[in-house]
């Protein structure tokens, strides 16, 4: 529900009292009432950034801003969330409604991805698509690159030809950049240059195929919009609507996303962006740090650059080690970050001898700050990557420690879950023969041979959904099929009302659960009944559909609370999951080369530079207390039992020597002792679908 227009007109008649602000720093005051001049906002870790994004703003609609008109965009649906709660509520607050009001809403908040879907949807008709696409997400997409890849015989190549999963990877990385298909592989896949030619040939049919059932990928929708913003016309009519466009972590957009940014925003009047170069660490998906560097000298006169360097979250010391680390980076915003949180600890250097005695060191530890006062959910392990963690599992499963490890399958990877989404999608969309072909092989006695056979009869036809309920099944699956058109015709109903929608389709492949999943059926039920009451929170059946394939949860826990039945329980995380988190006490494993910088990063002084910062991320996640894993070993093939290696040899080249004064160095365990435990152990028509065929789904 848009906030009340005339409550904020009667603003101008009476200013909001400045205790609204008063709890800002004057740094992130100063940043909430700049004017409409272009602003670039460098915010530190623990700096307050959301607090002050979400008060820029309140304090824009208090200053008479249309909320209808402004455009905030964040990177995760739940940061949307976070920041539209938190405008709401100084809005509610400044306005003086009352505190059982429902906080004012901005209707223009959400992700790139979200709203350029949102913003397709308007303009489709001018720009050769259909309103009613259905937005696929990363698995679908590589289900149907796979199918293409063998319906042009690729698979059988006498040379060896890259898998869906890597050509989906090629692909994304090709659109995001910006770069051609020749640029990136010489320089991301090497390994697929000879498969060039056959590369072109897959995505063009991949594109067409997507077309055909009125599909749009995840990356198609930034490329969309992109494209419609080099017509005239729409960017003017987009750039129009919009008065202010304020945009968090600029450090992570691509260049897609930074075309979008300028072509909404030319001369960057009325542009806020907010981000911070040091926490710079999604390049491998094609974000590059030099949009958020380079954007001050985009507008003539440069647009106002101000710096969060006040730290709200960790303690000095911790934050010196942190500040030293980053401070080794090549081009950066220069910025120090400083706390009057005061403490005697510093980080400390815990040189072990191996993983296992590495894993054994965290067991103890989080044991032992368990018993003094903090719990195991307040402390947290990072690693970068997700197979670093192994040995430390093993140990906390023997040790009976509850732990819950963020990187997993993801609650929307589930077959079941998978199926229902299916079949909302399919029903919402005949056309799309991908979510079709699964729901059709979900009824008893239909195969692939059937299934095709339906879908060839509704693509003939001018009406596919009379083409199905039409169709006369197998006798094997007569019974089923009655139930399953009833279903069917529930939700083909344009007028359906929802979330009401869900219970037809909830019950139907519920009731499929037993048969295909046998005793595990229960547990995939409640699954089911969880989706339900996500898609209570979203106004149609579009809406939910197109956020659950843009961001979706990581997991069930994500919307229900905690995943684990204990009342307690450690966090396994990656670095790049951790990011935005905080713990009052974080362990960081393997930081030595190799793996912190990872060997696979070390190819030029870009990537060396994202793995610094990298672990500058993990290192801000902590509150009091930070302990840097280094174990001397790790047990490969030919290596002794009793390495010669010196104390500090293979410790991270990003803690060199020099820094010792900031950390506290821990004794490492014996290597026999480590050794035992390892044996224990209205615009003009622009038909950008056609464009994209000519140009074989390539920007």
């Amino acid at each position: 529900m848009p906030i009340q227009l005339q409550a904020v007109n009667a603003i101008a008649e009476s200013p909001a009292p400045a205790a609204v602000f008063d709890a800002l720093n004057p740094e992130q005051r100063a940043a909430v009432q700049h004017g409409d001049e272009p602003l670039v906002v460098v915010a530190g870790a623990g700096s307050g950034k959301t607090a002050m994004l979400a008060a820029r703003v309140a304090r824009l609609v208090l200053d008479g801003a249309d909320p209808r008109r402004i455009l905030l965009m964040t990177f995760s649906r739940r940061a949307a969330a976070e920041m539209q709660r938190r405008a709401g509520r100084l809005l509610q607050r400044a306005l003086g409604l009352p505190a059982t009001a429902r906080p004012p809403e901005l209707p223009w908040c959400g992700t790139f991805h979200s709203v350029g879907a949102r913003l397709l949807r308007e303009h489709a008709a001018a720009l050769g698509l259909t309103n009613d696409f259905n937005v696929i997400d990363r698995a679908d997409a590589e289900e149907l690159l796979a199918q293409t890849r063998t319906r042009l015989d690729l698979h059988a190549a006498e040379q060896r030809f890259p898998l869906a999963r890597t050509a989906q990877a090629i692909l994304s990385r090709t659109v995001n950049s910006a770069q051609p298909l020749a640029a990136v592989l010489a320089q991301h896949f090497p390994w697929c240059a000879e498969s060039q030619d056959g590369l072109r040939r897959l995505f063009a049919a991949y594109t067409e195929a997507k077309q055909a059932q009125r599909l749009l990928d995840y990356d198609d929708l930034l490329l969309y919009w992109r494209l419609a913003l080099q017509e005239g016309a729409i960017a003017h009519a987009m750039g129009r609507r919009f008065d202010h466009v304020l945009v968090d972590e600029m450090q992570d957009t691509n260049q897609l996303q930074a075309d979008i940014l300028l072509a909404l925003k030319p001369d960057g009047r009325g542009l806020t962006v907010v981000g911070d170069d040091a926490q710079a660490i999604y390049g491998f998906r094609a974000a590059d740090v030099a949009h958020l560097l380079d954007l001050p000298q985009r507008f003539t006169p440069p647009a106002r650059v101000l710096l969060l360097e006040h730290n709200y979250r960790s303690t000095q010391p911790l934050l010196a080690a942190a500040n030293a680390v980053i401070e080794q980076a090549g081009r950066r915003f220069a910025k120090t970050l400083w706390s009057e949180r005061a403490s005697s600890h510093k980080p400390q250097l815990v040189h072990v001898a191996d993983e296992a005695a590495q894993a054994a060191w965290v067991a103890d530890t989080v044991l032992r700050q368990r018993e003094q006062g903090t719990p195991l959910t307040r402390q947290a392990v990072l690693f970068r990557t997700g197979h670093h963690s192994a040995a430390l599992e093993l140990e906390l499963t023997r040790r009976r420690i509850p732990f819950v490890k963020y990187g997993g399958l993801r609650f929307l990877e589930a077959a079941h879950v998978r199926d229902l989404l299916a079949l909302l999608r399919w029903t919402h969309n005949l056309r799309s023969r991908l979510a079709g072909l699964r729901v059709l092989r979900l009824v008893s006695g239909i195969g692939p041979a059937a299934a095709l056979q339906v879908l060839d009869r509704m693509d003939a036809g001018a009406d596919p959904a009379a083409a199905l309920l039409a169709w006369a099944p197998p006798r094997r699956a007569a019974t089923d099929w009655a139930a399953f058109i009833d279903t069917c015709r529930a939700l083909i109903e344009p007028d359906a009302a929802w979330p009401a929608a869900m219970a037809p389709a909830q019950r139907w492949l519920q009731a499929q659960l037993p048969r295909l999943y046998g005793d595990d059926a229960p547990v995939r039920s409640g699954d089911l009944d969880q989706l339900g009451r996500l898609a209570g929170a979203h106004g149609s059946r579009e809406r939910f559909l197109t956020e659950l394939a843009l961001d979706p949860p990581a997991a069930s826990s994500d919307e229900s609370g905690p995943p684990h039945r204990d009342e307690d329980y450690l966090i396994l995380s990656t670095i790049h999951a951790a990011k935005g988190q905080e713990w009052h006490s974080v362990h960081l494993l393997n930081v030595v080369d190799g793996c912190m910088p990872a060997d696979v990063a070390t190819g030029s002084p870009t990537e060396i530079d994202e793995e610094r910062r990298l672990l500058y991320v993990a290192m801000t996640r902590a509150r009091e207390r930070l302990h840097l894993l280094l174990p001397q070993r790790f047990y490969v093939t030919q290596q002794r039992s009793r390495g010669d290696r010196h104390l500090y040899a293979g410790r991270s080249r990003f803690i060199p020597p020099a820094l010792d004064p900031l950390f506290e160095p821990v004794a490492p365990m014996a290597a026999g002792d480590a050794n035992e435990q390892m044996d224990e152990l209205p615009m003009p028509a622009i038909d950008l679908a056609a464009r994209l065929r000519r140009s074989g789904g390539l920007p």
